[in-house]
């Protein structure tokens, strides 16, 4: 592969090693990504607004309005906190600058045994690691760089990315089915008292509405979908991309699902706040 080559046992010019420093958030200054980032919040906000402001307190019915207010509401934070974790999150950097002669010595290969140097940013590359360009770093397990997200999916945030694909969806989903019946409640009812708003700004903001959401739902429905096949075969996307050879060991879905939103299944899956166990598997494997 072009974007490989063996390291050998000879100096290197490298610069000094860079280990992250623990606790300290991850996040990458790329500016397409954080304008994508800050639209993709924006528009759960104007979806939060048309939902709350032109469809549920004026209906008159105070139980439609509090179960749907509260499923959506749900359904928004979890969503938002997925985004966040996804964007904030390590993906899986390697650390860079480590490619030097006497951390491969101290690694004590057997005879027989390479390792594989990135060229770019310096260091060992693990099995399954690619070089993103927008996030100059290895990363274990890159699925793909999202600008909605401003980040790499990798082995350590691709559970917060596809909680968030599927949370948009169900919100957007949510949203189009209150959409249809609002429409229905303003034709038979007064379109002034369905409303705050006048009836051609309302009927604005519900287009605007409907069109989003529609428009959210397939992309990140089909996003989701891709993502959860990528989990069940092992294979990432670039792998997929790239018609990578297949070199490590395959396993069940069920224990490739577990493998990313961790041991064993509980609600915890579901929840952006919970970190999963990854297990203790050495990131640096060698290839014979």
């Amino acid at each position: 592969m072009k974007s490989r080559q063996v390291a050998s046992l000879q100096p290197v010019q490298c610069d000094p090693p860079c280990h992250d420093r623990q606790n300290t958030m991850w996040f990458i200054r790329d500016a397409c990504g954080i304008v994508c980032a800050i639209i993709t919040w924006l528009l759960v906000m104007f979806a939060e607004f048309v939902v709350l402001f032109v469809m549920l307190l004026p209906t008159k019915n105070l139980t439609y309005s509090l179960v749907n207010g509260t499923i959506f509401n749900s359904l928004a934070f979890l969503a938002l906190a997925s985004h966040f974790r996804a964007m904030c999150t390590d993906p899986g950097a390697v650390p860079k600058g480590n490619a030097t002669k006497e951390y491969i010595e101290s690694l004590q290969l057997k005879p027989g045994q390479v390792v594989y140097k990135c060229p770019k940013c310096c260091s060992i590359k693990p099995d399954r690691a690619h070089h993103c360009s927008v996030c100059k770093r290895c990363i274990r397990k890159m699925d793909h760089h999202c600008p909605w997200v401003n980040n790499c999916v990798g082995e350590n945030n691709q559970k917060y990315f596809v909680l968030f694909t599927m949370y948009i969806a169900l919100i957007s989903l949510h949203a189009l089915i209150m959409v249809v019946f609002h429409f229905l409640y303003c034709f038979e009812d007064d379109w002034m008292k369905c409303s705050t708003f006048s009836p051609p700004a309302t009927v604005i903001l519900l287009i605007l509405l409907c069109f989003e959401g529609l428009l959210f739902l397939i992309f990140t429905s089909v996003m989701f979908g891709t993502q959860v096949h990528s989990i069940c075969t092992d294979e990432t996307g670039i792998e997929q991309l790239k018609k990578e050879e297949r070199r490590w060991a395959k396993k069940t879905k069920w224990m490739n699902m577990k493998a990313v939103f961790g041991h064993p299944f509980s609600i915890a899956w579901f929840s952006p706040f919970s970190t999963p166990d990854h297990g203790k598997a050495d990131p640096y494997q060698y290839v014979v």
